[in-house]
């Protein structure tokens, strides 16, 4: 596949990751809003934070490393029957993690009060089964997402959560009293749907004409069981040096629900609280920019040699690296500034609308704004990390687990430390400096890349539209009636659309990219 190939292909996934997560996002957004009503927000303490960080801790811990090895650019040229040995592999890790983490949730940890929040200890067995289930599918993710089979990830991952959302609201109406059982059967109905649609695509794709066409390197179901020859020993040691990696990255990633699980720094209902919070404060973060980081991650592995400097790389290709960069590091510092502005202004209106007087009052709205401010540092983080972990050799790879580690220590100290002064926002205010940490090491990195070139991506973090910053005085919010919150609305309206005409205006090569790149279809359609 040539790089023109990979960009598109690249783009294309960036594009239906998007609206993937679009939907994850206004799902999950609904769907909190309307459990508020019928459950407490100790309950959803538990399972949004407790269960969940079990969750994501036992699936992160044992395919990240995997991905990032079998998707990179060491994986791609192997023999496939290895990659899916190797991939295999994610399921004996995933079943030592999980009676690891299943003891430390049963026995370690402070269990919430049983006459309140009931059935606590079979939820984390079934929350612990479902991960167990999810990770079964992951030889046939990286052989669908490896070849970019963009559908079938949008389909069976909108399947699962609509499969999930409608468990959850017919459960939570018909059986409240059910409690933890109610969201540990839609997690595992989750799970199961999302193996399902996988299996079943590959079995009737296999052997097909258009696997033929596309040569695909597997051509019957049983080659994806383990065979020899086993595994790759290069590949094997790489997927080692990221899992080291994976293992402080999600130190980082979730340490904030790390702390409020092992330190007990706040109790259950403020604990549901801040993460309904932090779901609403990050929704348009992740829906926008983990898609991108996710599916140019991809395009960068393929397209550059990894471990090779820049003028041992295809010049021609290191120049298309360089534009893309470029353009994405301008696109997400935009919608960065303007979720950090617009979002700072707004945060009070939002949660009383959405949550009334049970987000809107006490720490809600502060933690809101920072959370908006968090947003630019996520925002540039993303691309840049997403370069790096590309383009870094296994040696490079093992000298940042020891920036890892640092991070990872000076983030557990800092945010309880915060967190014991300040509350909840010390969690997001502890973020921002790790953050700010990490872009630091990326744009270094980046800069003495690109020195022996003649390119110079970092120019995108500087973009030559002027931005409108706006401070909307809480006057016109929110105990002055709907009138004044509509204009509080149409006074943000006019100046978001400002701000939109000024990028259309001025930033003409960042406006073709997104046309180009990132809204295939629609462009299609205009030629």
């Amino acid at each position: 596949m040539g790089s023109e190939d990979v960009l598109k292909s690249a783009s294309t996934l960036a594009s239906y990751n998007v609206l993937l997560q679009v939907m994850f996002r206004v799902l999950t957004f609904l769907l909190n809003a309307f459990t508020l009503r019928f459950v407490s927000k100790e309950l959803i303490g538990v399972v949004n934070v407790r269960l969940m960080l079990l969750y994501s801790t036992l699936v992160f811990l044992s395919r990240e490393a995997f991905r990032r090895a079998c998707l990179s650019g060491e994986g791609a040229g192997r023999n496939w029957r290895q990659v899916i040995n190797l991939l295999w592999l994610t399921f004996p890790v995933g079943c030592v993690w999980g009676v690891l983490l299943v003891c430390v949730w049963w026995w370690l940890l402070q269990a919430p009060d049983p006459e309140s929040i009931p059935h606590y200890v079979p939820a984390v067995g079934l929350f612990c089964l479902a991960a167990l289930t999810e990770l079964l599918a992951e030889p046939l993710w990286v052989l669908a997402h490896a070849h970019m089979f963009v559908r079938l990830k949008v389909i069976a991952e909108s399947l699962a959560m609509i499969a999930k959302c409608l468990v959850t609201v017919v459960m939570v109406v018909s059986t409240p009293q059910w409690g933890l059982y109610i969201f540990s059967a839609a997690q595992c109905v989750y799970a199961g749907f999302l193996l399902l649609c996988y299996v079943l695509y590959f079995v009737r794709f296999l052997g097909s004409e258009e696997a033929e066409k596309k040569l695909f390197p597997v051509s019957h179901i049983k080659d994806l069981l383990p065979s020899r020859p086993l595994l790759n020993w290069k590949l094997t040691t790489l997927t080692w040096s990221f899992f080291k990696q994976s293992f402080l990255k999600q130190i980082l990633t979730e340490g904030e629900r790390y702390v409020m699980t092992f330190l007990n720094v706040l109790n259950f209902g403020d604990q549901g609280v801040y993460d309904i919070i932090n779901n609403l404060g990050s929704m348009v973060a992740r829906f926008l920019f983990l898609p991108i980081e996710e599916s140019f991650y991809v395009f960068f592995a393929k397209v550059l040699e990894r471990g090779r400097d820049v003028r041992h790389q295809k010049q021609e290709e290191v120049s298309m690296v360089a534009e893309v960069l470029e353009c994405l590091l301008k696109l997400v510092l935009l919608i960065g500034l303007i979720i950090t502005v617009f979002g700072y202004a707004y945060s009070h209106l939002a949660l009383d609308i959405y949550g009334r007087e049970l987000l809107s009052s006490g720490a809600g709205p502060a933690l809101l704004r920072c959370y908006s401010c968090y947003v630019l540092l996520l925002a540039i983080n993303g691309v840049t990390e997403c370069f790096v972990f590309a383009t870094m050799s296994k040696e490079e790879v093992d000298r940042y687990n020891l920036v890892m580690l640092g991070l990872s220590a000076s983030f557990l100290l800092l945010s309880y430390w915060l967190t014991w002064m300040l509350g909840g926002v010390g969690f997001i205010l502890a973020n921002c400096c790790n953050m700010a940490l990490r872009i630091t090491h990326s744009i270094v990195y980046i800069h003495r890349y690109f020195l022996q070139s003649e390119y110079t991506p970092l120019w995108g973090l500087l973009p030559y539209c002027v931005q409108l910053l706006i401070s909307c005085d809480d006057m016109l919010c929110c105990d002055g009636g709907w009138l004044l919150r509509l204009v509080h609305v149409a006074v943000g309206g006019v100046c978001l659309m400002g701000v939109v005409i000024t990028v259309f205006l001025t930033e003409t090569k960042l406006v073709q990219f997104v046309r180009t790149q990132l809204l295939p279809k629609y462009s299609k359609k205009r030629t």
